[in-house]
């Protein structure tokens, strides 16, 4: 594949970060034992994420109806409290910050995080799901993936910047609503506190 000159790679992580497309998990895991498609969330339902970090809070207006199963599988990790002590795991400055790789809480793997069979959950979303309604704008909440959406897992990712060329490309949950400031400081290793959820059932 001919890759473009504005590729920035990565070689502490061995990893090869596209400016036109955030890192992405190295495998792609097997497939579900079942990818039925979840309901929308109820009109008038907003379910909002409070993302609490070393260097600030960042709340997200999700968008449950835009891609129902992707949500519905993060929103039960965030229940699960699987994102609290986690730690960003890749930043390009101006472009995008990544987290929701477990390996991060063990600072010995660092060589590892963002990739591997142990960078995400284990259970992947199963479709490809595209919103028609947002794009990837400054603030953008959006899922990471090897090759694919419905490859996609625990791994989110906030833009930094407007970015057209990831639309179709990555699954759009939310959007930045207070702490886009926050999102632009953070580095790798800046921990993640929690991420907690309000307004979902």
């Amino acid at each position: 594949m001919r890759v473009p000159f504005v590729v920035l790679v990565s070689l502490a992580l061995g990893a090869t970060l596209v400016a036109q497309a955030p890192p992405k998990p190295a495998a792609k895991p097997a497939a579900p034992a079942s990818a039925r498609p979840k309901a929308p969330a109820p009109a008038g339902k907003t379910p909002v994420f409070t993302i609490v970090t070393a260097k600030g809070t960042i709340v997200v207006e999700t968008f449950p109806g835009d891609a129902p199963r992707s949500f519905e599988h993060i929103l039960k990790l965030v229940k699960k409290h699987f994102y609290d002590g986690q730690r960003v795991h890749r930043t390009v400055a101006g472009q995008l910050v990544q987290f929701g790789d477990p390996q991060t809480r063990n600072m010995m793997l660092s060589d590892q995080w963002g990739r591997g069979p142990g960078s995400g959950s284990g259970e992947f979303i199963g479709v490809a799901e595209y919103s028609k309604t947002h794009k990837h704008v400054r603030g953008t909440l959006s899922l990471a993936n090897p090759g694919g959406a419905q490859y996609a897992d625990s791994q989110m990712f906030i833009a930094l910047k407007p970015m057209p060329v990831w639309d179709g490309k990555y699954t759009i949950i939310g959007q930045v609503t207070s702490g886009i400031a926050v999102a632009d400081k953070l580095a790798k290793g800046d921990q993640i506190t929690s991420i907690t959820v309000t307004g979902a059932p």
